[in-house]
This record gives structure tokens, C-alpha cells and sequence, in this order.
């Protein structure tokens, strides 16, 4: 087996999923992100439909490698009732999205046709 090098890894993307019945959990948990994250992360659009591949509506993360342990953390043990998608950023959106994801909460089918395969 080959074994991939982690310094394909660009950054990662968090992307917390929610719904009508969330929404406001969602935006309460994204000011503690903000508040607590601001100088070491990107915050995305508040989505309040399905984008791309994610299934649900979301909000994006974006971060580098140094700072997944604490934002990985952090989310782990703050997430509350919503659900959280971690992926890699390595220029394989394939890749990333279906064999090297991870889940904090319930995870969903993604739509990988929106990757354009």
C-alpha cells in the first residue's frame, strides 16, 4: 500500500449542518466559533438550503492544519444538537469528501454528484 503524505493537506473545512428547526442553535453556535476562532479561521456563508454535496443547510469553517486539534476539539465537546462534517483540503474534492471525512454527531449521504463525478 501507498501511503499518502499529510502535507497534501492545504487546510481543512468544517461544515455544520442544521435545519429550520436548528437555525437558531446554528447562528448561537457560530458566534461562540467566531468569538473563540476569529483570528484562526473563515467563516463561511449561513446556507439555509443544501449546497454542493452537503444535504443539509450548513456553514463553512475553513481553517489551516495547525489549528484542527483545537478546533476539532472544541467542536467535539460544543456542538450541541447540531451535526459537524470535517474534511481535508488536499485538491482530490473526491477524495476529501467521501474517504477522509470525518463526522462529529450523525452523519448524511452526501451528494457526491455535485463534485462533478
Amino acid at each position: 500500500m501507498t501511503y499518502l503524505d499529510v502535507n497534501e493537506i492545504a487546510g481543512w473545512h468544517a461544515h455544520v449542518y442544521f435545519d429550520a428547526e436548528r437555525r437558531d442553535a446554528a447562528l448561537v453556535l457560530r458566534e461562540a466559533i467566531e468569538a473563540r476562532f476569529a483570528d484562526v479561521l473563515q467563516l463561511g456563508r449561513f446556507h439555509e438550503r443544501p449546497v454542493g454535496p452537503h444535504p443539509q443547510w450548513s456553514y463553512q469553517l475553513a481553517f489551516d492544519r495547525e489549528h484542527l486539534v483545537g478546533i476539532f476539539e472544541w467542536l467535539t465537546l460544543n456542538h450541541g444538537v447540531l451535526d459537524v462534517f470535517l474534511h481535508p483540503n488536499t485538491g482530490d474534492s473526491l477524495r476529501d469528501h467521501r474517504d477522509a471525512a470525518v463526522w462529529i454527531g450523525r452523519s448524511y449521504p452526501l451528494n457526491l454528484a455535485a463534485l462533478g463525478r
